[in-house]
């Protein structure tokens, strides 16, 4: 009876959860969170699951849905799904993929698959004779062949590129989404700007170029892309600090981002972003989420980070036995 009991309330509890889908497609902003630890310990590759990394839980999942949020951004190792270039994806690391994208879709939540390796693989820069361009177009012409449903799953291409020029990275970035084009995909694709992928230096050039020029003429023949940004507020812009630079400074470079997305009539999507705990933290907190309220500009957002080996990082906003992270009080005013 108890066991009866228990499944009509766990059903009655999901249909609450999904009264409007939610999925990658239909919701008018993504708004979630990086769940971190498939891409820790990146000086032991592959290494071992759940002593080197480990992959979160539907418990993860669920809070974060409960919270209200409708997208989880899965930072994962280019090493580990595809150990060899080339070759097959690792059946283990699929597996585990393809269960938290099933455990997502239940609570009609979309994933982001991010590519986390800085545009590398086993330390190797993208373009190089050991890692040719087109071994990144082939892993993520296998990931859509398996994740190849647009409802459930988005496509990260690449978490800030740092090892290769942004002239190379838009370039390897513009065939590769040429590549899923042709193959079917109807996937969103976020496209992350060179180096580190800062809004603060969004127009900076680099490489003789700045982003802001190497976009205007990327082209995606799906015309369902974005480019992702990232965020942090500690003065070095690093995301290791819990110190915040002022609320003012944060919201000159949301304003000019926008400014120009509006103009270029370009999507936007801070794919990283996250503060301390201090008051002049969460005051920043305030101001980065208050920035992405135009959903025609702002495709959508996920904090950084969560997940259930982050222990003491003071960005985290993994709930501590029940308790809630004090940056989840601001995020939740944005998650109604």
């Amino acid at each position: 009876m108890m066991r009866h009991l228990r499944h009509i309330f766990s059903v009655l509890w999901l249909l609450c959860m999904s009264s409007g889908y939610a999925g990658c497609l239909d919701a008018p902003q993504l708004r979630g969170v990086n769940l971190s630890g498939a891409e820790f310990n990146s000086k032991n590759l592959p290494g071992l699951r759940h002593k080197n990394y480990t992959y979160p839980s539907r418990n993860d999942l669920a809070y974060f849905k409960a919270a209200g949020m409708n997208v989880i951004r899965l930072p994962f190792r280019w090493e580990r799904v595809q150990r060899q270039t080339f070759a097959p994806l690792d059946p283990g690391e699929l597996a585990q993929l393809r269960q938290l994208v099933g455990w997502a879709t239940e609570l009609d939540m979309c994933v982001i698959l991010d590519l986390h390796n800085y545009g590398a693989y086993f330390g190797r820069p993208i373009g190089s004779a050991e890692v040719p361009a087109a071994a990144f177009a082939d892993v993520w012409l296998r990931l859509h062949q398996a994740f190849g449903n647009p409802d459930t799953t988005a496509f990260g291409l690449m978490n800030e590129p740092s090892a290769i020029t942004v002239p190379q990275w838009m370039t390897l970035a513009q065939h590769t989404v040429l590549a899923l084009r042709r193959a079917g995909s109807k996937n969103l694709i976020l496209v992350g700007s060179g180096r580190w992928s800062g809004a603060h230096e969004f127009a900076k050039p680099f490489d003789g170029v700045t982003a802001t020029e190497a976009f205007r003429s990327f082209i995606d023949p799906g015309h369902n892309f974005a480019i992702e940004l990232h965020q942090y507020t500690d003065p070095n812009y690093a995301g290791t600090g819990s110190q915040c630079i002022s609320a003012e400074r944060l919201e000159a470079i949301m304003t000019g981002v926008s400014a120009w997305a509006k103009q270029e009539k370009k999507r936007l999507f801070l794919g990283e972003f996250g503060v301390g705990r201090s008051g002049e933290c969460l005051a920043a907190l305030q101001v980065l989420l208050a920035s992405m309220q135009v959903q025609d500009i702002w495709l959508g957002w996920t904090y950084w980070s969560a997940g259930p080996w982050w222990g003491n990082y003071p960005l985290s906003i993994q709930p501590n036995h029940g308790i809630d992270a004090p940056q989840m009080e601001v995020l939740r005013r944005y998650l109604e």
